[in-house]
């Protein structure tokens, strides 16, 4: 079996946060979300922002959140196409904070990359396409 690409990935976020998720994600990151009004609705237990065309981040509301931390929970990492150095004008416009900086072994080989933590304690990895 030879996976070709992750198909999406799901976190979870306090029921309280779904303004914050969408403020983020689609306003800061400038992800397109998807079916939040029909989350918002009750018509559905989670809601989506398209990564790409293949990709999706999936956003569950729970009651009982727990942040993520060391033990349980590491990061997740994105791949974009423009300059790393374009990501962080960005990231620094929207008052976003960067971690660290790196350029680490990917998938797709070595490539610069940023870490930064969305509102409910998760690491993204945003980082360049390899050439």
């Amino acid at each position: 079996m030879n996976v070709i690409a992750i198909d999406h990935v799901n976190i979870q976020i306090p029921k309280s946060g779904v303004d914050e998720a969408l403020e983020f994600y689609s306003n800061i990151l400038g992800f397109e979300a998807e079916q939040a009004d029909d989350y918002k609705k009750g018509v559905r237990t989670i809601f989506t922002f398209r990564l790409g065309d293949t990709a999706v981040l999936h956003i569950r509301p729970i009651d009982e959140f727990s942040p993520p931390d060391k033990s349980n929970y590491d990061h997740f990492a994105f791949i974009v196409d423009i300059p790393i150095s374009e990501v962080k004008s960005k990231l620094s416009d929207a008052n976003i904070s960067i971690m660290r900086e790196g350029n680490p072994l990917g998938a797709t080989g070595r490539a610069p990359a940023v870490y930064l933590q969305d509102p409910f304690g998760y690491i993204i990895e945003i980082k360049q396409k390899s050439e």
